[in-house]
């Protein structure tokens, strides 16, 4: 596989700040790979994304997109990659495909059809629809599309899921997914851990400018996750909850004790998760 996005000892500090927003970031992407970039708020992902859409400059470190260093690419960097931000962009007063035909005139052929966009998000049927009249949720699928407008061999997202029912953030996955199969190359950054375990292969956890973890979203949870058993009981007709380690469970007095007194409702494993690893990993909880 070979690499696309390569950033060795990266950091930035923004004008007037006394402290870097990141400092001496090193990972690498490869192609048709979805790379999560994690953590909490102000940890650093947005001034990351800066960066490497060339919205940021002034940065120390070496930093290559497409085999090039970021310093030597000018305006045909935006050609060879896509961008979607959480936040919608759009005309308001055009319709969802008078959108996509005008950013879609900004570059060069091969561009994809409007209709088949809109098709691809779901959004067909507001084809004649005005931005500005548009959900929450269907101006992010149209930021979603727009990004794809251009065919990019590298695509950046931000939230892509946000704001979305869960009938369309599975939709916005599975397309996510259909566009690293083709082979472009995923730069993710996210709240939804679901969304990252689902779809990385895998993620970095940037906390307070630096990566504090890096590794596919298994192994992570692996390393800082705990399984447990989940037992349901109840306890005066009331409905209880109690957990336990999965290891050493046979051995467990508390487990036992309470397989043999409380009429037990259900009993399930319960596999560590992101939002675990999140927690080990920045101190804080989702």
């Amino acid at each position: 596989m070979s690499t696309v996005v390569d950033v060795d000892e990266l950091s930035f500090r923004y004008p007037r700040s006394s402290h870097p927003a990141v400092e001496g970031l090193s990972f690498s992407v490869g192609s048709g790979e979805v790379f999560g970039f994690l953590g909490p708020n102000g940890a650093g992902k947005s001034t990351t994304q800066g960066v490497l859409t060339a919205r940021l400059r002034g940065f120390a470190g070496r930093v290559r997109v497409l085999g090039r260093p970021l310093q030597k690419w000018r305006t045909d960097y935006y050609e060879r990659i896509g961008v979607a931000f959480e936040q919608p962009a759009h005309f308001g007063k055009l319709t969802a495909r008078e959108n996509l035909e005008a950013f879609a005139s900004l570059y060069q052929p091969p561009i994809m059809e409007a209709m088949e966009l809109l098709a691809l998000v779901d959004l067909a049927e507001a084809a004649d629809v005005r931005a500005r009249e548009l959900s929450k949720g269907m101006q992010m699928r149209l930021t979603l599309a727009r990004a794809l407008v251009h065919r990019p061999e590298v695509l950046f997202l931000d939230e892509p899921t946000a704001g979305l029912d869960p009938v369309h953030a599975a939709q916005v996955r599975t397309l996510i997914k259909q566009q690293a199969g083709e082979g472009r190359t995923i730069f993710l950054t996210t709240h939804d851990m679901r969304t990252a375990d689902e779809l990385c292969d895998r993620v970095a956890f940037i906390v307070d400018g630096r990566i504090t973890a890096l590794n596919a979203p298994r192994a992570l949870k692996l390393v800082h996750g705990q399984p447990a058993v989940s037992v349901e009981y109840r306890v005066d007709g009331a409905l209880e909850r109690a957990e336990f380690p999965l290891d050493g469970l046979g051995e467990n007095p508390a487990f036992l004790e309470l397989l043999r007194n409380r009429p037990i409702e259900t009993v399930h494993s319960r596999e560590a998760s992101l939002d675990d690893v999140f927690a080990a990993v920045t101190g804080r909880t989702l």
